[in-house]
Order: C-alpha cells, then sequence, then structure tokens
C-alpha cells in the first residue's frame, strides 16, 4: 500500500464497497470527525474479526489518529486525513495520511512504556499511545513526503 494524499472532486467520500473492498475514508483533523471514522472502521470490519480483534483495531487506530489530531495539526488549521484500511491474508493493513507537521526528527516517537509510579499523583502523563501503537501493531513506519506524513502499519487478525 503506497502512501499518498487523495480525495475525491467532490469532497465527499468513496463507499468503501466501490473501493475494491478497501476501506477509504477522509476527513478533517477533528475530534469528532475521528470519533467517526472509528465508527464506521469499525462496523465495517466488525463482522470479519472478532470483539477483540475489532477492539484492539479500534484502539490502535485512535492513538494514531488523535496524535495527528493533537499533534499533527498543532498550531495550524485542521486539514484533511486519510484513512485506508485493506485486509490480506496477514492480516489488517492501515494506512493514516494527512498534511500535518511533520514528526519530530522526522521519526516515529521511541514508544518507551513510561514507569508506573508508586502513587497516583506522581504518574506519567503521556507517553503511553506510542508504546501501547508498537505494542498492537507489526511493521509500524513512518514517512515523510510531498508535504505529507503517512504512518502505516499491520494488524495481525485471525483468518476468517
Amino acid at each position: 500500500m503506497q502512501c499518498e494524499m487523495t480525495a475525491r472532486k467532490d469532497g465527499r467520500n468513496a463507499d468503501a464497497e466501490q473501493a475494491g473492498g478497501e476501506f477509504h475514508w477522509a476527513f478533517r483533523a477533528d475530534p469528532g470527525a475521528v470519533r467517526e471514522a472509528l465508527g464506521r472502521v469499525v462496523a465495517w470490519f466488525s463482522c470479519q474479526m472478532s470483539e477483540d480483534e475489532a477492539g484492539t483495531l479500534e484502539l490502535a487506530l485512535a492513538e494514531v489518529l488523535n496524535n495527528v489530531v493533537e499533534h499533527g495539526y498543532a498550531g495550524l488549521d485542521p486539514g484533511p486525513v486519510n484513512l485506508c484500511i485493506s485486509r490480506g491474508p496477514d492480516g489488517l493493513s492501515c494506512r493514516i495520511s494527512d498534511r500535518g507537521n511533520p514528526m519530530p526528527g522526522l521519526k516515529l516517537p521511541d514508544g518507551e512504556m513510561q514507569p508506573v509510579a508508586d502513587e497516583i499523583e506522581d504518574m506519567a502523563e503521556g507517553g503511553w499511545g506510542w508504546a501501547m501503537i508498537r505494542e498492537l501493531t507489526r511493521d509500524l513506519t513512518y514517512q515523510r513526503g510531498d508535504q505529507s506524513n503517512c504512518v502505516s502499519f499491520r494488524l495481525p487478525i485471525t483468518p476468517n
């Protein structure tokens, strides 16, 4: 799957069935649109995987998409986000592209799990998302090109 920013000229999303079995959804980078995208993904793939796998897909996508909204477009007007998911023999291949700020250092965060503090008030806020994404997914990559970011990963699921 190649990373690119694509959108229909009329601004509407193509129905996933019309996209050759791939799920495609384009939206603006805002929390409400992320919630809608996650709902559509789960509805589309829920009959193709277990409830646990659907939850894992939703959690991994929510972490990536919320990072795009919160950090990728920080200081910018909410811009386009494209989400593409295809099913293959080794799981779901997911690709998220946006035109937001590049990742610091042009690479994914290390995502090391934060130590758990003895007292709740001493617990670190943040820093868990990328560790969780790395734990839940396989083949996680980031590319920056043509003023766009692309994060892709594979989510292993049980064959139908």
